[in-house]
């Protein structure tokens, strides 16, 4: 067994292999509900997922190791993460969970918690939970008779949800007038996206939304954004809007087919906020990845752009500590803090949407408020973690670039979080210039540790 099961993203592997097993998945649930016992009372706890076939199998064994420990469990089906960060609230519950693998390819699933206030669980709740599980404390623990949790199913959870999300635009606002393509990857918003667009006005074509358990993000979804451009273009749509497999994040097309990422839709959101003083601080929180044009988007508009370490988990961390309420990654994870306490590619979509609304520009004359730098990134195999500061010559070439590229360009050398790689990205002015420089310092850095 391995001793460490949460990673940024919760519990995540390949469906019925160690640790994504009905086993593991049964004793998570038993440790899971140790920790949010906290008095006598009935406890409840909210599960949902996405369309992949393994999702019954890791959702019955979860609901039996919750109940085992006299937890009762809120069974709401397929449903948006996002929308379990709500429910967890909107139901009272103790927390919530996801079973998910994201927008990663059907044979996977992955389990994810987040606590009665709708935000992701901190490493130590995730940590204690390791420790039940590994040291079996919680074994002997079997509550019998009446004390036994049970299980029921939620039938307005997605009516619920669908409030929510349109609540987050201005009341009496639509969208008629505007076609929209909307690719729902066969995952979890396959009901609820076309239908909360339909119920706003739009004209909506819906891709994708035939889920067999076995077609979830294959060839479709935010990770293939050339299928709403091709149909964007074919269907003379006003937009496209990609979600991934469990709806959390979104990336879009414009009128003309050109993909606008979760950099532009930041940069989009963020500067509209300023003009309505509704972005505390000024400030935007991306990651160390988002585009240098987005940072010098917002300082030419008077604000400031932080950066977090890669993941949503880094960029709700820096939000929350200093009050901001908006960030998000390239990927087009997004955070409306506002409005929900994860990223929610539904909400995501609204907000823009409400922006071509009021301003009456095109998606294409919205994202032109930011200029996209070239961005090169080279990933390098490595046999060892070594400081690269520590590397004469690594050190010496990374220097020598800062220094070229110093005012028009950015340099960012990082080893991968769940790879034995170092990945090398530079952006800058001139495409081929800074492949060569990245093709270069990747070439030192594989001589010295490859």
């Amino acid at each position: 067994m391995k001793s460490k099961l949460f990673g940024t993203a919760g519990v995540r592997w390949v469906a019925n292999q160690d640790p994504m097993t009905s086993e593991m998945a049964l004793r998570i649930g038993r440790a899971a509900a140790h920790v949010f016992r906290d008095s006598a009372r009935r406890h409840r706890i909210v599960i949902g997922k996405d369309t992949r076939l393994s999702g019954y199998m890791i959702e019955s064994a979860l609901t039996a190791g919750l109940c085992s420990m006299g937890m009762d469990v809120l069974l709401v089906g397929p449903v948006p993460t996002p929308g379990i960060a709500f429910l967890t609230r909107s139901l009272r519950a103790d927390a919530g969970v996801v079973v998910s693998a994201s927008h990663n390819p059907y044979e996977d699933n992955g389990i994810k918690f987040f606590g009665r206030d709708g935000f992701k669980l901190p490493d130590e709740t995730e940590h204690k939970m390791e420790d039940l599980i590994f040291s079996g404390e919680v074994d002997s623990i079997r509550p019998t008779a009446a004390e036994i949790g049970k299980a029921f199913r939620i039938d307005d959870a997605i009516g619920r949800y669908n409030e929510f999300v349109k609540s987050s635009i201005p009341r009496g606002m639509d969208f008629s007038g505007l076609r929209i393509v909307v690719d729902s990857a066969n995952g979890a918003a396959y009901k609820i996206g076309p239908r909360i667009l339909t119920e706003l006005g739009a004209d909506v074509l819906s891709l994708y939304d035939q889920p067999t358990g076995m077609n979830i993000n294959q060839g479709c979804g935010s990770l293939h954004p050339e299928v709403i451009s091709r149909a964007v273009a074919a269907n003379k749509a006003h937009l496209g809007i990609a979600f991934d497999g469990d709806a959390d994040r979104m990336i879009l097309c414009d009128e003309q087919g050109n993909v606008i990422d979760g950099d532009a839709v930041m940069a989009i959101c963020a500067l509209q906020m300023m003009k309505e003083g509704r972005l505390r601080q000024n400030t935007l929180v991306a990651t160390v990845m988002s585009n240098l044009g987005l940072e010098l988007a917002m300082k030419k508009a008077g604000g400031t752009l932080l950066r977090a370490a890669v993941g949503d988990r880094y960029v709700m961390e820096m939000m929350i500590k200093g009050g901001y309420n908006l960030g998000g990654e390239q990927s087009g994870h997004i955070i409306f803090l506002d409005n929900n306490t994860t990223g929610d590619g539904l909400i995501s979509a609204l907000q823009v949407l409400a922006i071509m609304k009021q301003t009456g520009k095109p998606l294409s004359g919205l994202a032109a408020c930011m200029k996209s730098y070239p961005q090169v990134l080279v990933n390098v195999k490595v046999k060892e973690r070594k400081d690269l500061a520590s590397i004469p010559e690594v050190a010496k070439r990374m220097a020598e670039i800062e220094k070229k590229l110093d005012g028009t360009g950015r340099l960012l050398v990082r080893y991968s979080g769940t790879e034995p790689k170092v990945r090398v990205m530079i952006e800058g002015e001139d495409q081929n210039e800074i492949k060569a420089l990245a093709d270069d310092l990747a070439g030192i850095i594989k001589e010295k540790l490859g």
